[in-house]
């Protein structure tokens, strides 16, 4: 029902029919994202049930526009059937960009720079944007204040501590927790808190960047977006790089107000801190609960951030129970063991030509997935790409338009991580995974560089990747 309503939705706007709808991937909501395109228009349609979030996000849309923020143009909404469209901004975020950069060095010049820009940003979401902006909207609380805290202190505590069977004196914590708490209320609480400020609700576009999901902002900290943003998990920036990025923002948001830079990094840490804890609650959940595998393999990291923060940790209160519940973390042989398990399981990737026949699986095991790439719309069959592979620029922007190759892509991961999720937990060594097309250089190579860069981004695993008919050629 919701795709004939978005599809009635976008003939309103663009005042012609879409000729395709295509799914886009599951994110960790329960939003459900299409793509859709007619002859001379294309827009993101999206639906969700919860009517305060499509509320909170659709008028935070309109008001960041007002004012010159880099966010998605509401097309058209109907708030009444939980529908609405969005400006299309791509397929690139920047931790897909971080992700690509990491093959060539641990931080490039060029994925600084966007950093820079998001940093530049940032404070004129807090500040500048932040006035005016009717709080009465924010969900589900208009501020992150105590009950916030302590509902991710407390998410951390059951779905993390006690999923992994860490001991701890549950009254003696709750009270740091209220120790902890009040000191991060010190913190000047009247700027506009994006809530899940990282690099995946960044988009890139024309070497700009673009900002989605601040449905869930509030009045807050300014320490706290910074925080999530520099100690993402998965993103694994260079302490060096943190610091500098962290003397950049703080060097921006002197344009708008005046800063005690020694109180305002004292502060950081402790902001890093809960930012740390509440995103290894949503681990614990999704892993240990929910028993998705991908989502362990953010604790190591994780864990690696908390060891520096902890270190460097000058609080002016005494945290007795907390401080050592994390340090006992840090010494766990059980969520050690989680990185060492998950590395276990090799997937080997390869791309390859139907004429010279499937690979080979040399593992012995047999078994694994073929996928047959020769329904996607082929490059090779234009002049321009015949002399380019899947890994040149063109022919991914190409292939990434394509609304087939999108639908292939959602069910071939769906695929995958069904089979990846079982092998990691039947504690399996390997997994085959091949894509075929008619000359194995455009089609296939595109599907292999995909495929391998979600796995290595989702999962704690060793990922071999093979062009064979590429490696033919030299």
């Amino acid at each position: 029902m919701y795709e004939d309503n978005l599809s009635r939705l976008f003939k309103s706007w663009a005042g012609e029919k879409a000729d395709k709808i295509t799914p886009l991937a599951l994110s960790g909501s329960n939003r459900k994202y299409y793509r859709l395109q007619s002859a001379n228009k294309t827009a993101l349609g999206v639906y969700n049930n919860d009517t305060k979030e499509n509320l909170a996000f659709v008028e935070f849309s309109k008001h960041f526009l007002a004012r010159g923020l880099h966010v998605p143009k509401i097309y058209a909404e109907e708030v009444t059937q939980d529908i609405y469209l969005l400006e299309d901004l791509g397929n690139t975020t920047l931790f897909s960009f971080l992700s690509q950069e990491k093959e060539k060095a641990p931080f490039s010049k060029e994925l600084k720079e966007y950093y820079f820009k998001v940093l530049k940003e940032l404070p004129k979401f807090q500040i500048k944007a932040g006035k005016g902006l009717n709080y009465n909207l924010c969900y589900p609380r208009a501020r992150f204040d105590k009950q916030s805290m302590m509902w991710d202190l407390n998410y951390f505590k059951y779905y993390f501590l006690k999923l992994a069977r860490i001991s701890f004196d549950e009254q003696a914590l709750e009270d740091d927790y209220q120790l902890f708490t009040d000191y991060l209320l010190e913190a000047e609480q009247d700027y506009f808190l994006y809530r899940d400020f990282q690099s995946r609700n960044i988009m890139i576009k024309d070497n700009e960047v673009y900002f989605i999901d601040y449905q869930g902002g509030r009045k807050g900290a300014l320490q706290y977006d910074i925080a999530s943003l520099l100690y993402d998990a998965k993103a694994e920036i260079p302490q060096q790089e943190r610091e500098e990025l962290l003397d950049y923002y703080i060097l921006e948001l002197k344009n708008y107000i005046e800063v005690d830079e020694y109180q305002f990094r004292k502060q950081f840490n402790a902001y890093v801190l809960i930012r740390i804890m509440q995103a290894m609650g949503a681990y614990g959940f999704r892993g240990f609960y929910e028993k998705k595998a991908h989502f362990l393999a953010s604790i190591p990291p994780a864990l690696k951030n908390m060891e520096y923060v902890l270190q460097n940790l000058n609080l002016p209160i005494e945290l007795p129970t907390l401080i050592p519940v994390l340090q006992q973390l840090l010494k766990s042989e059980k969520l050690k063991e989680i990185g060492i398990n998950r590395s276990k399981l090799v997937v080997s990737v390869n791309s390859f030509s139907f004429k010279r026949g499937i690979p080979i699986d040399e593992s012995g095991h047999g078994g694994g997935f073929v996928f047959d790439c020769r329904a996607l719309h082929n490059p090779g069959r234009y002049d321009e790409y015949k002399s380019l592979t899947g890994k040149d620029l063109k022919v991914i922007e190409f292939l990434n338009k394509e609304s087939d190759v999108q639908n292939f892509i959602k069910h071939t991961i769906a695929l995958v991580e069904q089979s990846v999720e079982k092998y990691l937990e039947r504690n399996f060594d390997h997994l085959s995974i091949n894509f075929g097309c008619t000359g194995g250089q455009h089609r296939s190579v595109y599907m292999a560089e995909y495929i391998t860069k979600h796995l290595k981004n989702n999962y704690n695993i060793q990922v071999k990747l093979r062009h064979r008919e590429q490696e033919m050629k030299h």
